[in-house]
């Protein structure tokens, strides 16, 4: 516990340092989240490219790794890999895993990974959305993605789901059977979860314009004696936050923004 604790420490000083660069591109986010062992670090490393450690061991993950993806369907995506979930994770030690687990909670996707050949992968399911709740993320979009297929006898890459479940995606992340599936799929979630609005700000306004601006949410503006008008692009997961915080002008504009997405 306590290796755990001071590595978490440095991980939250790392992530304050790199998050605010990324906030300033207009990359969409996704997270990968999931059950421990249930492949998020092969998945990651078969969409990077990257080499990011996978073990068959528990907080294989610990450090929120981010890598830009290029060459996707919708273009440029920031994908993370997260930290395993597992079954009554202690209320102290999810306190401590906060830091490592906002890279879910700031995402603007999540990529709900689940090992397809477990036979509790269901409940598996309900446990990881049990502590996206806690640390935050509940409410935030989700890609199921049914892994390790090639467990699976005559199972074949798919997409499927409807109204009344969300959207899955069959693969296999160590042969990379269905990636291009998947790709397509993230580019239609990424694309839906962007605002792209033109509004109108007061000059007492200051102190949320700067908070774009620090975002890269403003794509060009223009000013007068009646304040500024701001062409906007940004993650709805941003609107979201907006909504959340105690400045009444930010929660305002963040409330005309969800409304009219």
């Amino acid at each position: 516990m306590k290796a755990l604790k001071r590595r978490l420490e440095k991980v939250e000083v790392q992530r304050g340092q790199s998050r605010r660069s990324r906030l300033r591109g207009k990359q969409p986010r996704v997270a990968l989240v999931g059950y421990t062992n249930a492949g998020k670090s092969t998945l990651f490393n078969a969409l990077s490219g990257a080499t990011a450690y996978a073990a068959d061991q528990l907080f294989a993950t610990l450090d929120p790794t981010v890598r830009r993806i290029e060459g996707q369907p919708g273009g440029t995506i920031l994908l993370s890999d997260t930290v395993g979930f597992v079954r009554d994770l202690p209320h102290d030690l999810v306190a401590a895993f906060r830091s490592t687990l906002s890279e879910a909670r700031d995402a603007d996707l999540l990529l709900h990974v689940v090992d397809a050949s477990d036979p509790l992968r269901d409940e598996r399911i309900d446990q990881v959305n049990a502590v996206l709740e806690e640390v935050g993320a509940g409410d935030l979009p989700q890609l199921m993605v049914f892994n390790k297929i090639d467990r699976i006898d005559g199972a074949e890459p798919r997409v499927d789901g409807g109204p009344e479940r969300p959207e899955r995606v069959w693969i296999s992340a160590r042969d990379g059977a269905g990636l291009a599936l998947l790709g397509e799929a993230m580019a239609e979630r990424c694309i839906e979860q962007r605002i792209r609005r033109t509004v109108s700000l007061s000059p007492a306004a200051g102190r949320v314009r700067a908070r774009l601006f620090e975002a890269g949410a403003v794509v060009s503006e223009a000013c007068d004696d009646a304040g500024w008008r701001l062409q906007l692009d940004l993650p709805t997961a941003l609107a979201r936050q907006l909504c959340a915080g105690e400045d009444a002008g930010a929660r305002e504009l963040g409330q005309q923004l969800l409304a009219t997405s």
